[in-house]
């Protein structure tokens, strides 16, 4: 039972149940477990029934596929082993946090913050974090693996409790995914599933590549200033009563630095900034092996298409340009006395990953599970024609284009899958009303963002978990969904709100001029 229970606001007593009745769920684990076998009795029982739904990838029925059949276990056993290890999140965490495991362990992340703890007031460390947060999306996942657990070691070194920080880089990361001043590689993508909608009204349709951008870096700071509130007067508060019982040996001290420790941190910090530039000088030419070659579009450069080496990349050069910090570091201040030090770090910080590989094998098992049957597919398809049916004013189907991308986003968790399911419908729809397609793709943003952080579904949300139980042993999936709860809510009400008023005052999403519609 949570500590604070029994007092606080209405809101707090919910948050409280919220907090109680998660953790009583099985191991996560586990819950992965039965939902897979809950997803398998479903699929046999909806498979029974004909659907007169149209399947966006087929353009055919929907079809939901028994996986209690002979063939479908039989599939299910021979590809248990790939399905685990082509699950997505896994290498990106396990090579992302062997650098990270370098860098922290050798002391260089250690020595970095509180370098940055000098001169940043405390008050100024929630907005901080959060900003650097948003602006990890440009580096793909890797938000996930290094800025959510700083968010922990900043605010536990700042004497500060670290559950906080993580649900606050956690609401930067995920939550506010869509908030980003920085273009990355969903732009174009979700950009491109937008136009091939639209020009079903309008074949002569063309839409930029980064079509939302003025939003999305005017929601950067909508998101700062709503997650910095949310944090300190909401989260944090909360969390008071929660004791703090990890390994001290293993977290952040605020000893002072030392002049070897700060003499060893610059060498570190220029050993990056020269593989940085050396990064730059590598991607710079035209003919670079980091660009797209086949890449087309000149408003666009080739180096952040999805299909460009560098961003394919993000992941593995993030190890390297942590490695490399950290291995300085070690030398130069006396930690290093060979490359077995450096061996025993990426050892230790594997350690640590053993819960989540067993949480990330279940959760593979259950995604695949989930969309093979289209049982996920099913359920967002009728809703979207539910929506699509109350033919709703313009402005209110924005609100429920939202609230439906919010709510499908608890069961498929791919961006780009979910688009593909509502941009078909909606797109069109809307033309028809005069709503630009950049507007009806810029509402799907932010209900695809806000109900990320509350979803078990999300492939990294047992990795949150294991980062909160460093701190908080008891730490559980009802702890984490009561601390990201109030982001959700007040993400998508000022969120919401903030798209309407900016569509009301006239201000444009997308670098064209405003496009004239065919009449319905």
């Amino acid at each position: 039972m949570p500590e604070s229970e029994g007092r606080g606001t209405l809101f707090d007593k919910f948050l409280n149940v919220i907090e109680t009745a998660g953790n009583k769920l099985p191991d996560p684990a586990m819950l992965f477990f039965w939902l897979m076998i809950i997803v398998w009795v479903t699929s046999a029982i909806l498979a029974q029934f004909a659907f007169t739904e149209i399947d966006p990838r087929t353009g055919e029925e929907l079809v939901v596929q028994n996986q209690l059949t002979g063939d479908s276990l039989a599939d299910f056993l021979a590809n248990m082993i790939q399905t685990f290890v082509l699950f997505a999140p896994l290498g990106i965490v396990l090579v992302a946090m062997l650098g990270v495991g370098v860098a922290e362990h050798s002391g260089w992340i250690d020595a970095g913050l509180k370098k940055l703890l000098n001169f940043t007031p405390a008050s100024f460390l929630t907005p901080m974090l959060i900003f650097i947060a948003i602006i990890s999306h440009t580096a793909a996942d890797a938000g996930y693996v290094l800025v959510i657990p700083l968010g922990g070691v900043i605010f536990y070194a700042a004497g500060r409790h670290p559950l906080a920080g993580i649900a606050a880089a956690f609401a930067g990361v995920s939550g506010g995914f869509s908030a980003n001043f920085i273009p990355s590689a969903i732009d174009p993508l979700l950009s491109s599933i937008t136009l091939e909608a639209a020009r079903i009204v309008d074949p002569a349709m063309t839409i930029n590549p980064i079509n939302n951008w003025y939003f999305t870096s005017a929601s950067c700071i909508l998101i700062v200033l709503v997650g910095w509130y949310i944090t300190d007067k909401i989260v944090e508060p909360r969390l008071e009563g929660i004791e703090v019982d990890g390994d001290e040996d293993e977290m952040p001290q605020m000893e002072t630095v030392t002049p070897q420790e700060s003499k060893a941190f610059w060498w570190g910090f220029t050993a990056m900034i020269l593989g940085i530039v050396g990064l730059i000088i590598w991607a710079w030419p035209e003919s670079s092996g980091l660009r797209d070659p086949d890449w087309q579009n000149p408003e666009v450069s080739s180096l952040f298409s999805p299909n460009a080496a560098l961003m394919q990349a993000i992941v593995p050069l993030i190890f390297v340009l942590l490695l490399i910090p950290g291995v300085v570091y070690g030398y130069v201040s006396g930690k290093y006395d060979s490359s077995k030090d450096m061996i025993n770090n990426m050892t230790k910080s594997m350690e640590s990953m053993g819960y989540y590989i067993v949480m990330a094998f279940f959760c593979a098992l259950f995604i695949d599970a989930f969309n093979q049957s289209n049982v996920g597919l099913l359920i967002a398809v009728k809703g979207a024609n539910f929506l699509e049916a109350l033919a709703l004013p313009g402005q209110v189907t924005i609100v429920g284009i939202i609230f439906l991308s919010a709510f499908v986003n608890l069961l498929v968790g791919s961006a780009s899958a979910k688009w593909l399911l509502i941009a078909p419908i909606f797109v069109p729809m809307l033309m028809q009303l005069g709503i630009s397609p950049d507007l009806t793709q810029a509402a799907y943003r932010v209900g695809d963002s806000v109900s990320n952080i509350i979803t078990p579904l999300l492939p990294y949300f047992p990795l949150v978990v294991v980062f909160c139980q460093r701190y908080v042993k008891n730490t559980g999936i009802g702890t984490l969904i009561s601390m990201m709860i109030p982001y959700s809510i007040i993400f998508a009400i000022t969120w919401t709100i903030f798209l309407l008023v900016y569509w009301w005052i006239g201000i444009p999403l997308s670098f064209e001029a405003p496009y004239v519609y065919p009449a319905p």
